[in-house]
């Protein structure tokens, strides 16, 4: 990967809708060119999917984004542990970490109850041990309330 192919990343993150045209144009490539580039940056596995990003509140109208730390029980995996609350309604994305907790989870939920509800199958299903959550109030990426 050379510093065009960091271009086109940079500009696919911002508008991964961009025709080839306008991409070519932006990094200074022919369509063909761009077009090239981003299909060997997907087969090389750089770039592992395109996706919508979907204002949580147009989709619903209602709904709260959390955040959840969580640390793992001793003897639980983290293979595990991902196999586990990948499968759980409403978690949208764990990411291993560093520092006082073992994972960030983010997930979706309707309302405080389903909140509570969650975090006791989190923790009764996946090997957590103990848990810290916070609400998303607003998303300044998006400037929109999540």
């Amino acid at each position: 990967m050379d510093a065009l192919d960091r271009e086109i990343l940079g500009v696919l993150r911002t508008d991964a809708r961009i025709s080839y045209r306008d991409l070519g144009v932006r990094v200074g490539l022919s369509a063909n060119a761009a077009a090239d580039r981003v299909r060997r940056l997907v087969r090389d596995g750089v770039i592992a999917g395109f996706t919508a990003v979907v204002d949580p509140a147009a989709e619903s109208g209602t709904g709260l984004t959390v955040f959840i730390d969580l640390t793992l029980r001793i003897g639980v995996t983290n293979d595990a542990f991902e196999q586990a609350v990948v499968g759980l309604a409403g978690i949208e994305e764990a990411v291993h970490i560093t520092g006082a907790y073992d994972y960030l989870v983010r997930a979706r939920v309707a309302n405080p109850a389903e909140l509570d509800a969650l975090l006791r199958t989190i923790k009764k299903e996946t090997g957590a041990e103990r848990t810290s959550t916070r609400i998303a109030l607003r998303s300044a990426r998006r400037g929109r309330h999540v």
